[in-house]
C-alpha cells in the first residue's frame, strides 16, 4: 500500500480538548505517518500508509467526521525534485558565463 492524504473534516473539533481527542485516535491507527489538526477550519490532515475506513470508524466515536479528500501523499517528492532542478540550474550558469568570456 502507498502513503495517501486523508483530508477530514470533524464537526466536532471546536477547541484544544477536542482537537486532542481526535489527534489521539488517529495516532492510534496503524500506519499513520503524520497529523495536522486545524481546529478554525476543523479539518485533519492525515498521512500515512493507513486504512481511510478503519480511520474515519475510530474517529467517529470523537464526534460527526466528513471526507474531505483521499489521495496520494506526493508533495513532499515533488519539493523535492524543484530543489534538484534549481542546484542543476546553477552549476550550468557558472560554466556558460566563463564560455562567454573566452
Amino acid at each position: 500500500m502507498e502513503a495517501q492524504k486523508v483530508v477530514l473534516k470533524v464537526l466536532t473539533m471546536i477547541d484544544e480538548k477536542t482537537k486532542k481527542k481526535a489527534i489521539e485516535a488517529a495516532a492510534d491507527i496503524y500506519g499513520v505517518d503524520s497529523i495536522a489538526a486545524d481546529v478554525k477550519e476543523q479539518k485533519l490532515t492525515v498521512i500515512g500508509e493507513m486504512d481511510a475506513v478503519a480511520l474515519v470508524k475510530k474517529l467517529k466515536k470523537v464526534g460527526k467526521v466528513d471526507i474531505v479528500s483521499v489521495g496520494p501523499a506526493k508533495e513532499e517528492k515533488k519539493e523535492e525534485k524543484k530543489e534538484e532542478k534549481k542546484e542543476e540550474k546553477a552549476e550550468e550558469k557558472p560554466e556558460e558565463k566563463q564560455e562567454d568570456k573566452k
